[in-house]
């Protein structure tokens, strides 16, 4: 991935996420006392403004899924960055509407 998360960047803990656009939309947010009980959970850093800039599904303590997106300074999302369990890659570029361009998937 070329679009990095800060270590220093406060970390959120989620239980799942709805919706098939990008960037993730995650729900119900717990806090770090709920994560001993829980096999799955989605870590997430937002930036300075909210917006979600990285995610990983943890599950069993193995990192299955990771998104990372990068914005215009108008905050439309410009690209996402995704990495599956099998190291499979994808770069995906979007168009000012938030739409994916078409032939825009690096791999």
């Amino acid at each position: 991935m070329t679009i990095q998360v800060d270590d220093t960047q406060t970390c959120r803990h989620f239980v799942t996420c709805s919706g098939v656009r990008l960037p993730l939309r995650l729900v119900e947010e717990i806090d770090g006392g709920q994560l001993g009980h829980r096999n799955t959970v989605i870590r997430s850093w937002p930036d300075d403004a909210g917006a979600l800039i990285g995610s990983d599904k943890v599950v069993y303590g193995e990192i299955e899924l990771s998104h990372r997106y990068a914005y215009r300074g108008d905050g439309t999302l410009a690209v996402a960055e995704i990495v599956m369990l099998d190291d499979d890659f994808a770069r995906i570029y979007f168009d000012k509407a938030g739409v994916p361009v078409a032939d825009s998937v690096d791999a």
